[in-house]
């Protein structure tokens, strides 16, 4: 029997518990145990498996309670599991210590009271799950009273920031065992916080909240939080000085988030679709994570759902779809001429070279356009081709990683020509089709496509986009593209809603060198010509009928004018 598909499930004892198909990435424990680090940081792009990952080291190590005090057994959760097989130094460990964890994922409103509120709620969340510390005499009265203030959301807002410190000794000493402390997704309140206009009261608290878990904490065994951006030490990690930083720049660990090649072709041959292996690996690998080739993990999950559903199932951008891709937007939206130019050479499969910045806050990533390529890069929308040093600045190639991330480039390119063109009077451009005016018909154009970021993936397809935005509201006409007209399919028929208006059709071509662009227009107007494409409208009865024959080059194009006799 199949395992199930576990779609948006993020809590590891629900994918055993529900029979959930589990890429076993356990080993991390191990790994963790080896090198004993005292607060390790990782940082990866947003789906690529963070939250399950805490959760599965909550289940391994928490000697976990009911909230009256009776222990909860969770080594069934590792049956099979690869941890297993590690040895009695590391199976020993399971089910040792008190666990503090938390999310700060879900502060995302807009305001800081709000955002605050959230995250209080998730401290006092906690502190009712270990409520069960307050039933014997290992706590002093006095700390039974804070406990029972913070839990009970009477405590003062900087009792809040210093409460993780507060609960890790309250269980250390029912436990009598050092705590562990999970946060996952520590830099989601500043990223929120710094769009939203609160930057510097979000920073100040969560900087309160992390100094007094993890610094200042002498009931601290060791401690992982998991992010997208590293956000640097001087902002919010200040005197850390015990922190380790695992990015996607970093070898060690690189396997456990994301699927490798081999976990992937285990899991399509699982639900019998290995012959999709190639159209998987172009859409959602291309990850670099160290040395470690890994594909997204979110992608490839929905993929073999829908091939489970359906008998040919065709590549999505799921990830895509699982944010605002805004990073993405405002890249488009404030390039100057040189980052329109460098993103065409990555959406035609070409790479840049940029210098890299790990430690950045997010006030820096719009004062420099490197700053943002950096965002993009450890983000996911970027992946790692190559480096060099030069002095003590270090230089990253990039490219883009897959066709599904490519989507996500060229999707809201497309957006952003069509938000442009709707800023812009398209009247002179109307008047000069209608009127047959080719000479400011062709200068008009020019001009849009200067304004443009083109991409060449596709070639015609592009510019066809391009003219089906520019030429979709012309008054008194409905725009027709790629229908079936005489004996082929004109790229676009303009077709007047009155009889007397005249009937107007445009073949676009392509090319990659200015000299052919006229040859390319001649090309075109023979199509129009050979393919018969006005004999549907003599037929019908219309006086009037009008071709443009358009060669694209590049930011430039050529149009001739096709007059036909009726």
């Amino acid at each position: 029997m199949r395992r199930k598909i576990p779609i948006g499930l993020e809590n590891y004892k629900e994918f055993i518990e529900k029979n959930c198909y589990y890429v076993d990435k356990t080993w991390l424990i191990k790994d963790m145990l080896s090198q004993a680090e005292k607060v390790i940081l990782f940082t990866r792009p947003r789906r690529f498996g963070k939250t399950l990952t805490l959760s599965m080291l909550r289940t391994f190590f928490e000697d976990e309670r009911t909230r009256t005090g009776e222990k909860v057994d969770n080594s069934r959760y590792f049956d099979g599991m690869r941890i297993m097989e590690a040895g009695e130094k590391y199976t020993s460990q399971l089910g040792q210590y008190p666990v503090i964890k938390m999310s700060l994922k879900s502060a995302k409103q807009p305001s800081y009271e709000m955002a605050y509120g959230c995250l209080k709620n998730e401290v006092i969340s906690e502190f009712k799950r270990h409520q069960y510390v307050l039933k014997e005499t290992f706590l002093s009265s006095y700390d039974k009273e804070r406990y029972q203030a913070v839990m009970n959301g009477r405590a003062h807002d900087e009792d809040y920031a210093t409460a993780l410190q507060l609960l890790s000794q309250c269980l250390e000493a029912y436990h009598q065992k050092k705590v562990i402390i999970l946060i996952d997704e520590y830099d989601v309140p500043l990223e929120n916080a710094y769009f939203r206009g609160f930057y510097d009261k979000m920073i100040d608290f969560v900087r309160s909240l992390f100094e007094s878990a993890l610094k200042t904490n002498d009931a601290l065994e060791f401690a992982v939080v998991t992010g997208c951006l590293r956000i640097s030490k001087e902002s919010i990690f200040t005197g850390l000085n015990n922190l380790s930083i695992n990015s996607i720049l970093s070898n060690n660990y690189a396997e456990y988030f994301g699927f490798t090649k081999a976990e992937v072709e285990q899991m399509l041959e699982a639900y019998g679709i290995s012959e999709k292996l190639s159209e998987v690996k172009e859409w959602y690998d291309g990850y670099i994570f160290g040395e470690t080739e890994v594909y997204n993990p979110w992608s490839i999950i929905n993929y073999v759902n829908t091939a489970i559903l359906e008998s040919n199932p065709f590549p999505k951008p799921y990830w895509s779809n699982t944010s605002s891709n805004s990073i993405v937007r405002d890249l488009v939206e404030k390039a100057d001429e040189k980052v329109k130019s460098e993103i065409e050479h990555l959406i035609d499969g070409e790479s840049i070279e940029k210098p890299v910045h790990e430690d950045i806050t997010y006030d820096d990533i719009y004062k420099t356009q490197d700053n943002l390529w950096n965002f993009l890069f450890f983000t996911g929308y970027l992946k790692l081709t190559g480096k060099r040093f030069e002095g003590r600045e270090q230089y990253l190639t990039l490219a883009i990683p897959n066709e599904e991330v490519a989507y996500i480039y060229s999707n809201t390119i497309r957006e952003w020509f069509d938000r442009q063109i709707e800023a812009h009077d398209l009247s002179q451009l109307y008047n000069s089709v209608i009127s047959g005016d080719e000479l400011n018909m062709q200068r008009l154009l020019k001009e849009y496509l200067q304004k443009s970021i083109s991409y060449y993936d596709n070639k015609e397809a592009f510019y066809h986009g391009v003219m089906v935005g520019l030429l979709g509201s012309v008054p008194g006409y409905v725009i027709n593209s790629n229908r079936e007209y005489g004996n082929g399919r004109p790229d676009i028929v303009l077709v007047p809603t009155d009889e007397e208006k005249t009937v107007i059709v445009l073949e676009f071509k392509h090319c990659s060198k200015f000299k052919e662009l006229e040859a390319g227009c001649n090309e075109a107007l023979r199509q129009i010509e050979e393919q018969e494409y006005f004999a549907p409208f003599i037929d019908e009865g219309y006086m009037k009928m009008m071709g443009y024959g358009i060669c694209f080059c590049k930011k430039t194009c050529m149009v001739k004018k096709y007059n036909v006799n009726t």
